[in-house]
């Protein structure tokens, strides 16, 4: 696999009393590439982007490394070299400051320029988001704002002061496909035009499809599967990224819509060896007794036992109940 790497993370594990959440999870971002992490809830997904931008809650203990170009403090960095796109753009913006000025605050918290200049690219952000009348609307308040303006107006803000990485956790939920579409769209246009990588948080697979240059599979804080997203999505080699594709209408045809079985362990009740064994129909004695490491398959990384039996039945495997166990 190629070592580029702008942003990389090693070994990074996140705890809360004791309890590991993330655990030694180690992946690279590379220049101006589209990487999106799935999983169901409670995979790690949300703490992780949290990691890579500072801002844990408290309470957290952290283990492992999260450089940036070689930087590890990364929450100095925030706003200037690696930003947050945030899922909710109404609760993201204050509602008793302007948007414009709320814009030239994050121009002058990493630039010395005058508020005139900070209030000028504040306006030239949200032009460039396709925010009409620009100049007048960066003087009403949030509430002022559709919806979908708001998250035109947290991408600008985003991108304002051309960071190396993008973060956006789950940008596109609640949101109908068109506005989706609309959203998806104009956050690639300014990741283009600033020339920043992008860490894409989803649940939707439609979305990594169309989107993303590699996708990251984690499961119960783990990495299960990272790679080249059309191969991920086409020819699965974890069992869990099969289940999850196996879950979209489109494998469907005709039968009822097969489900992953069971649910995803607790942090602190994960099962002993992989902690999909107990939902994974191909789960052998092994992989209730020793937790695979991740292994590197041509340009892939998986992390399971039984890699090798998974290609060749893909999706398949969910389309009726799991059979018990066997060797």
């Amino acid at each position: 696999m190629r070592s580029e790497a702008l942003l990389s993370v090693r070994d990074l594990r996140i705890a809360f009393d004791g309890v590991e959440a993330v655990r030694g999870l180690s992946f690279d971002v590379r220049p101006r590439e589209v990487l999106a992490v799935v999983g169901e809830s409670g995979a790690g997904k949300s703490l992780t982007t949290r990691a890579l931008l500072g801002m844990l809650p408290p309470g957290a203990t952290v283990g492992g490394t999260v450089r940036l170009l070689g930087e590890t403090h990364l929450a100095a960095q925030r706003g200037r070299r690696i930003a947050l796109v945030p899922q909710d753009a109404l609760s993201a913006l204050s509602p008793v400051h302007r948007v414009g000025d709320q814009l030239a605050a994050a121009v002058r918290s990493v630039a010395r320029v005058s508020r005139r200049e900070a209030r000028a690219r504040a306006v030239a952000a949200l032009d460039r988001v396709g925010i009409p009348d620009a100049t007048r609307k960066a003087r009403a308040y949030p509430h002022e704002f559709s919806g979908g303006m708001r998250q035109r107006a947290v991408i600008a803000m985003a991108t304002i002061n051309e960071p190396d990485v993008l973060v956006a956790d789950e940008p596109t939920t609640a949101l109908d496909e068109e506005r989706r579409d609309q959203v998806l769209r104009v956050l690639g246009e300014q990741r283009e035009a600033v020339g920043a990588a992008l860490v894409l948080v989803t649940h939707d697979l439609d979305v990594v499809r169309q989107h993303a240059d590699r996708a990251l599979v984690m499961y119960a804080g783990r990495l299960t599967e990272l790679g080249p997203a059309e191969e991920v999505l086409t020819r699965p080699l974890a069992p869990y990224t099969a289940g999850l594709l196996a879950s979209l209408p489109e494998h469907a045809r005709g039968r009822r819509l097969p489900t992953l079985p069971g649910t995803p362990p607790a942090p602190g009740a994960l099962p002993a060896g992989c902690a999909f064994a107990p939902r994974c129909p191909l789960a052998a004695e092994a992989c209730h007794h020793e937790e695979p490491e991740p292994v590197p398959v041509d340009e892939r990384l998986v992390a399971c036992h039984r890699w090798a039996q998974v290609p060749d039945l893909a999706v398949e495997l969910f389309m009726e109940k799991p059979h018990a166990s066997s060797s």
